[in-house]
């Protein structure tokens, strides 16, 4: 999608203002009842011209995590194999008229050695991805990051939202929303560069970041406008490769090129965001569940950083977050047979 392109039709992105602020151009009437979906279809139609891919689903003892096995089965994404207690499994499937046919079962006798099993699993190569059936994810997360697990990086883990937000003109992330508490400046460098390689994954080449924060400027008593500028630096200097970031932003002047000209903010991020990096764990989530309530946003959630993607989905997703979930893992795992890289 061309960059220049902004969230209001009628308005310029390319540029940033020049010269006086007081002298831009009058915008177009903005119709913000505009909305439309349909920006995964794309993403999902590559996935699924790809060989189902063998996928854990860790303790799939609900019906929404069985009927999501099952329907990514037949849609051809995933090739599932179903982590769990058995007799539970089998008895929810029946209950539900779900079946099991043709789906595997490595049968463990809780959540906490389901989690293990997955991860060991995934360790040895068996299968290329983990899919978070109903239980916790911090119960997941903590067998993946284990030491006998295998499968963490030198990079950090790292929970990314692709959203889909029918006022903003293309996909957008939000990261970390679920798993990064209160990232410092060097784990706030890999979950940007875990987005930015995501970014790449879908075509987007020189992906634009936006680092918030809750105002525009350096202040030396909000932590997190440090950040910003540093992380912007880091990028100039290749310590972030592959995107262009910049920060300190609010997020209205990250996402709306008006809000941006309003404040004479000179930036090649502002209005046109492909990324916002959030300050912390609680930021981000409130960001993301503000779309998705508020603005009827779509929520695709990944965890990257690890030698498999791990597909993190909410039983309150629709069924088509829950595919383009499964989509995107589906292409980083390709990506990473292809290339050899797992970082």
């Amino acid at each position: 999608m061309s960059r220049n392109m902004s969230l209001f039709p009628g308005t310029k992105a390319a540029s940033r203002p020049s010269g006086s602020c007081n002298n831009r151009e009058q915008d177009a009437p903005v119709d913000t009842m505009l909305r439309h979906h349909g920006r995964y279809e794309a993403l999902i139609r590559q996935a699924v011209a790809l060989p189902p891919m063998r996928t854990a689903i860790v303790h799939p003892c609900s019906t929404e995590a069985l009927r999501s096995a099952v329907e990514l089965r037949d849609q051809q994404l995933l090739d599932p194999i179903l982590v769990g207690p058995e007799r539970k499994i089998r008895t929810i499937a029946d209950a539900a008229e779900l079946s099991l046919e043709g789906i595997g079962i490595e049968a463990v006798e809780h959540s906490h050695a389901a989690a293990e099993r997955a991860v060991e699993l995934a360790s040895t190569g068996k299968v290329a991805a983990l899919m978070k059936g109903s239980l916790h994810t911090d119960e997941l997360l903590s067998a993946v990051v284990a030491p006998s697990s295998r499968l963490r990086t030198e990079r950090r883990m790292s929970h990314v939202y692709m959203m889909d937000v029918p006022a903003y003109e293309k996909l957008l992330v939000v990261t970390d929303a679920a798993i990064n508490i209160q990232p410092d400046l060097d784990q706030k460098r890999d979950i940007c560069q875990n987005a930015v390689d995501l970014m790449h994954l879908i075509g987007v080449e020189k992906p634009l970041v936006a680092v918030l924060a809750a105002v525009e400027t350096v202040n030396s008593r909000m932590p997190a406008t440090l950040d910003a500028a540093a992380l912007t630096v880091m990028a100039a200097r290749g310590q972030i490769t592959g995107a262009v970031v910049d920060g300190p932003l609010a997020f209205d002047n990250a996402i709306s090129i008006e809000a941006a000209q309003a404040k004479c903010i000179a930036s090649p991020v502002a209005g046109q965001a492909d990324i916002l990096l959030v300050p912390d764990l609680e930021a981000g989530n409130m960001l993301a569940k503000q779309l998705i309530y508020f603005a009827g946003a779509d929520a695709a959630g990944l965890v990257l950083g690890a030698r498999v993607p791990i597909i993190l989905t909410s039983r309150a997703d629709p069924a088509k977050v829950r595919t383009a979930s499964a989509a995107l893992a589906k292409l980083i795992a390709a990506k990473r047979q292809e290339t050899g890289n797992i970082a």
